[in-house]
């Protein structure tokens, strides 16, 4: 077939997520799309995927692509006449110990939050459904009806056969050798074969989508890894309705293969593969067996399910597959290249995401925004650091192996690390500081004790630091404490048209000098897109300040949402400041020791930018606070940051002035209902949802990005609201995606949690909807809550205001 000239879309990789992408471009309407492959369809990973299917992941919208994924499979074969080999037989999920019973339990509760089925069974029982199972020491099993499998070559095929039905081009053995970009925008593609113009481009070339990223200058982390399975002789009693089963104490996953035992592994060490680039004639390949890494996990799968000792091995498998740096894969448009997207690094759960990621992705693509909250998986989350071959190494061989590791509430990275670090760290470490790792910026969690050893050990009870994040609480709420907020992303707005620029992006008014707003920035549905502050410093300058991890996202945000030809610079200055949060009552006290100027509250009001005095620097001071105290920001030019800590360390000594960690920060906002975005606020929800309806600035002169959005629900009401729940029982814990109940009805789940150590138990917030009808405070407060944990409901305590300082008398003293 001859190369088009043009295409609407070309789409680079013909493995399953790509046919996925042209299969859904095309059911919204696009006929006019190509879609290139270097060899054939299926011969990078697809190939040689094990093709699970399961019905739930680990957030709401991302389950909610899982099961997108399993009813498209469901009917694809009567759509197009391509046999799928689908089928759902349901998985099961074996505990070992009582953690992985936990663990398994609370992801039994949050799958029904997803309105996914999951029966908790017992070891007989589980035995019962996989009769060639030893359950000797099986503690519980949670069996999940609705996953499946499918085979992984037929399905591409289909999708790609419903994609040609609707008019796109499949070509095989075309290579992409170039991405044409002018402006910052794509132009289309050159190839071995001649050269497409196009506005949209989209990568789908798994593990080869990093080289290809970087054709168009775009930064695409990922890499590939050697993942390992076997398939036995045929094993009596191993028929065609056994459901897949997972030991992930064991490592391990089974699946039945035509009257054979498929054993694949998730190995805690994992090898990375293809550092010296990925061979040009690479198809269908397979790499060297490797049975001294693989011979564990072999050696415990005879144990758990014995008629392998006595059964042959037909085939040892090894083949890569791609990896990212969190375990979660790359989607969206590139915030380096506009009209340039991508769908790769799937981890090792390609088939049963390629459905619900073709559909989101497709929507993105012709809509021009997420279609809902992919924040999980949105590739503007990824740092510039991490696609460097040195950092991804390192990570990749530690992030395959945790797909079956524990999922330990606030599991910390170990590999990759120490690669952003604060003027303060040094200092703070010799007072034991135990760092944790976001956006590649090593952060104080927490502090230990004299002869306590500074690392974690993990539970799904109080953990090792839980006292130490106590006491720091303690010192914030009654005398004061120091943060490391260096981590927070800084830019400077600056120029002509950086007041107008500023206001249309802010929900609230920004405009007064001297002053920091709070404000969201939103999408046209009003959705919350980004929650931040903006602080004036003159007439021409602001300086916006988030959140690390959303560094890449909120200014590509920002840079896109200015006015055509807007006479606006936007500098990043992340790395010209460090940032020390001095809060608490006695937080004005200390200061006013290393500085002259007035503190007190007509001078300097809550809210205020003052620029202050504190030895030899001169510090850039913000009253503003994030765990609900009297406190202020103090932003210090990055050379002169060691001498302030110093100081303010030194004076503070007989006032009680602790370090303090990013755990005590997070339990102390959730105290005083502060939100966090990526749990609490999200694209879904808007500000008047969230409870932060005062943030909006309705009446401004310069109309903000979703306030028509906004004013068309205020009139209606809302249909879900943020709400502050708190315990009852002081002893259990809650971490985020907790079932909410009112009088015994679902009404939504958590989506932060923390132990509250002042209110003395666990605190959470979450949304509650009314079955459609406008949730009011009269309704909210009508009901008996309860939240689930781990299949057991506990009594809880709701709020609409503040269970911590509900009037802000603390944070205005």
């Amino acid at each position: 077939m001859t190369l088009p000239g043009q295409a609407r879309a070309v789409v680079i990789g013909g493995g399953i997520i790509g046919c996925s992408l042209a299969y859904h471009l095309t059911k919204l309407g696009w006929k006019d799309v190509v879609l290139l492959e270097r060899k054939q369809l299926t011969s990078g990973t697809t190939w040689h995927a094990a093709g699970l299917v399961r019905a739930m992941l680990y957030s709401a919208n991302l389950t909610r692509l899982a099961r997108h994924s399993i009813e498209l499979y469901g009917r694809l074969e009567a759509e197009t006449g391509q046999a799928t080999g689908f089928k759902q037989n349901g998985s099961i999920s074996l505990a070992l110990n009582a953690e992985r019973w936990d663990e398994l339990r609370r992801g039994a509760s949050m799958a029904g939050a997803f309105d996914v089925p999951a029966e908790p069974i017992s070891a007989k029982e589980a035995q019962a459904r996989w009769p060639l199972l030893n359950v000797d020491d099986v503690v519980g099993a949670i069996f999940f009806p609705k996953d499946g499998q499918t085979n992984p070559a037929d399905t591409t095929q289909a999708l790609a056969r419903g994609a040609r039905m609707r008019g796109a081009t499949i070509l095989e053995g075309v290579a992409v050798t170039g991405i044409t970009v002018r402006g910052g925008r794509v132009r289309g593609v050159t190839t071995d074969r001649g050269t497409i113009e196009s506005d949209v481009v989209v990568n789908c070339a798994g593990m080869w989508a990093r080289a290809v990223g970087r054709m168009a200058g775009a930064n695409l982390p990922l890499h590939a890894c050697e993942h390992f399975y076997v398939v036995t002789e045929p094993v009596e009693g191993a028929h065609g309705k056994l459901p897949v089963m997972r030991v992930m104490d064991e490592c391990a996953y089974y699946k039945e293969d035509a009257g054979k035992i498929l054993l694949g592994a998730f190995e805690p060490k994992a090898k990375p593969w293809g550092m010296d680039g990925i061979p040009d004639d690479f198809a269908f390949t397979e790499l060297p067996e490797d049975f001294d890494h693989f011979q564990p996990i072999l050696e415990a799968a005879m144990r758990r399910v014995p008629a392998l000792q006595t059964v042959g091995i037909r085939k040892f498998f090894n083949g890569p597959e791609s990896f990212t740096p969190d375990q979660r894969y790359l989607l969206g448009e590139t915030p380096d290249v506009r009209g340039l997207f991508v769908a790769a690094g799937f981890n090792s759960i390609g088939i049963q995401s390629a459905g619900g990621a073709g559909m989101a992705l497709a929507e993105w693509i012709v809509g021009g925004e997420p279609p809902f909250d992919l924040w999980d998986v949105d590739i503007s989350r990824m740092m510039p650091h991490q696609g460097r071959k040195t950092y991804l190494v390192d990570r990749v061989s530690e992030a395959l192996g945790l797909l079956y590791a524990m999922h330990w509430p606030y599991r910390q990275f170990e590999t990759a690390r120490g690669v952003r670090r604060s003027p303060f760290h040094e200092r703070l470490a010799g007072l034991g500081a135990v760092h944790g790792e976001v956006a590649g910026w090593e952060r104080p969690n927490w502090y230990a004790g004299a002869g306590q050893k500074p690392r974690y050990r993990y539970s799904f009870g109080r953990q090792n630091w839980f006292a130490n994040c106590a006491a720091e609480c303690a010192a914030i709420r009654g005398a004061v404490g120091l943060l490391d907020q260096t981590s927070f992303a800084k830019f400077l707005v600056h120029g002509a048209d950086a007041e107008a620029c500023l206001q249309r992006v802010s929900a609230n008014d920004v405009g007064v000098v001297g002053r920091a707003a709070y404000t969201q920035w939103l999408n046209e549905r009003g959705g919350i897109v980004a929650d931040l502050t903006v602080t004036r410093l003159d007439e021409t300058r602001f300086l916006v300040v988030t959140a690390a991890a959303t560094a890449i996202h909120d200014l590509t945000w920002l840079k896109r949402n200015q006015a055509e030809g807007a006479r606006v610079a936007i500098d990043d200055v992340t790395g010209s400041y460090a940032v020390l949060g001095v809060m608490g009552p006695r937080s004005r006290e200390l200061l006013g020791r290393v500085t002259a100027a007035d503190l007190g509250n007509t001078a300097f009001p809550f809210g205020a930018m003052r620029t202050i005095e504190i030895g030899a620097a001169q510090v850039m001071a913000i009253r503003i606070s994030y765990v609900g105290e009297l406190g202020w920001e103090l932003y210090i030019p990055t050379e002169f940051a060691g001498g302030v800590l110093d100081a303010v360390l030194d004076a503070g000594a007989d006032l009680g002035v602790r370090p303090v960690g990013m755990h005590a920060m997070d339990a102390l906002r959730i105290e005083k209902a502060y939100r966090h975005w990526g749990h609490d606020i999200s694209p879904d929800d808007t500000p008047l949802e969230a409870g932060l309806g005062f943030a909006c600035a309705f009446g401004k002169s310069v109309p903000f990005i979703g306030r028509d959005a906004l004013l068309r629900q205020k009139e209606a009401g809302v249909a879900k609201r943020m709400v502050q729940f708190a315990l009852e029982d002081p002893e259990p814990l809650l971490y985020h995606n907790e079932p909410i109940h009112r009088d015994g009805v679902r009404v939504g789940l958590t989506t932060s949690a923390n132990y509250g150590h002042t209110l003395g138990r666990a605190i959470a917030m979450g949304y509650v909807r009314n079955g459609g009808d406008p949730v009011t405070p009269d309704w909210v407060g009508a009901g008996r809550y309860e939240i689930e944990v781990g299949l057991r409901r506990y009594p809880a305590r709701a709020s609409l205001t503040p269970m911590h300082d509900p009037k802000s008398l603390r944070v205005r003293a």
